[in-house]
């Protein structure tokens, strides 16, 4: 089980970040502005973030399976719909087919693995989460078989040099690269039906709101950690988001060296989070987690600061290091405080909050860069960094 979420999260992660380096020639294929093409992408998270409490309420009323395989399913179909489906309906169709698919598989695949790995919660959890990583260098390798396969893409797109004549683009060829993933998506959807010994059952259909939130927020020490981890995952959405045009803008990179060093990014994390996961089964969740906090907060200040080539990618590396530790744990420490029976509901109520709070982080430095500049807007995202392992840090000594 572990092996055949862990990989499928991966390949939905590989389709999903093939948007963002295809998306120059998918605004130019479909006669769209930036503007629309953002609002397409939003739907894909809202649905994504929506989706998530009731997916997982859902899982702990019915079965995993019962959420898991419908959801396998459904990524299958919105990954088909953005390779052969035509025009900007289609677009938009498949973006949100996508993300309700994708929060169907989200939380019940988590909390299974919670379910198997009482004593090992971390450390499966960590290798489950590497799959983002695994799935963002999969999506860079996929672009560079494209263009190497002579499909006319723009090198630009992927940020990768290409030999000889620069080809002309092709305003069909963006779509490809999503048929295999769904064909992958496929057969793992028929290896996950065939390991599994859950079984498939409907029940109630209502959902318990308040309860949920009653049991998220009940204590003060609870609060605080939601509101960590909140501030954690605005600025992943603010520095992932702006990584690459932060350094070709503000430090001087090529487009090239930008993907590059954005690349790098994921490399770190496939390593960073099961190593993270592990340790937290061994020691305070939240102690590793404010360690990381911290780490990322110097590095970044450190990335905002350095001239250097070798110190601006040595920051990228060590704040890679940092805040990819948070992933596994934020989810961990949830599921460790949730009731048995309601892992799902409360995994899922956190992250649609996290995910929320992540939706924020882009549209805060696109505002604060445009109209103040980018050291301000990242020194903002240093401050959310410390505030989240002050509150944290207020906990592992024992304050309530």
């Amino acid at each position: 089980m572990l092996l055949a979420v862990s990989l499928a999260w991966a390949v939905l992660q590989a389709g999903r970040f093939l948007l963002s380096p295809l998306l120059p020639a998918i605004i130019t294929d479909l006669g769209i502005t930036e503007a629309t093409a953002g609002i397409a992408l939003a739907l894909f998270q809202g649905v994504y973030a929506v989706t998530q409490y009731p997916a997982g309420e859902y899982s702990d009323r019915w079965s995993r399976a019962t959420l898991i395989v419908p959801g396998l399913a459904t990524l299958v179909g919105g990954f088909l719909l953005f390779g052969l489906a035509g025009g900007l309906a289609g677009f938009v169709l498949a973006a949100v087919v996508t993300g309700f698919g994708k929060a169907l598989f989200a939380i019940p695949s988590r909390a299974l693995l919670s379910d198997l790995f009482v004593e090992r919660r971390g450390r499966a959890l960590g290798i489950y989460a590497a799959g983002t990583d695994l799935g963002g260098l999969a999506a860079a390798g996929l672009g560079v078989l494209v263009l190497s396969a002579g499909v006319a893409i723009p090198a630009s797109i992927a940020g990768v040099p290409v030999p000889g004549p620069s080809p002309t683009l092709s305003f069909d060829s963006w779509r490809e690269p999503f048929l295999p993933v769904a064909v992958v998506l496929a057969g793992l959807l028929v290896v996950y039906a065939l390991w599994t010994r859950d079984t498939y059952t409907l029940g109630s259909r209502s959902l318990d709101v308040a309860g949920t939130l009653r049991r998220l927020l009940a204590t003060p020490r609870q609060r605080r950690t939601l509101l960590a981890f909140g501030l954690f995952y605005l600025m992943v959405g603010g520095f992932i988001n702006f990584l690459p045009t932060y350094l070709a803008q503000a430090k001087s990179f090529s487009p090239g060296a930008a993907s590059a060093a954005f690349a790098l990014v994921f490399v770190v994390g496939a390593v960073t989070k099961p190593v993270a996961g592990g340790l937290s089964d061994r020691f305070s969740r939240e102690s590793i987690a404010v360690a990381g906090l911290l780490v990322a907060s110097v590095a970044l200040a450190g990335l905002v600061v350095a001239d250097s080539r070798l110190a601006i990618l040595g920051g990228i590396v060590l704040l890679a290091v940092g805040y990819k530790t948070e992933f596994p744990l934020a989810d961990g420490v949830i599921l460790d405080n949730a009731p048995d029976g309601d892992l799902g509901a409360d995994l899922g109520a956190a992250r649609a909050l996290f995910l929320a709070a992540n939706a924020v982080g882009p549209a805060y430095v696109g505002v604060v860069a445009t109209y103040v500049n980018y050291t301000v807007a990242f020194g903002g995202l240093v401050g959310c960094l410390l505030l989240a392992a002050g509150l944290l840090a207020w906990d592992t000594v024992g304050r309530d």
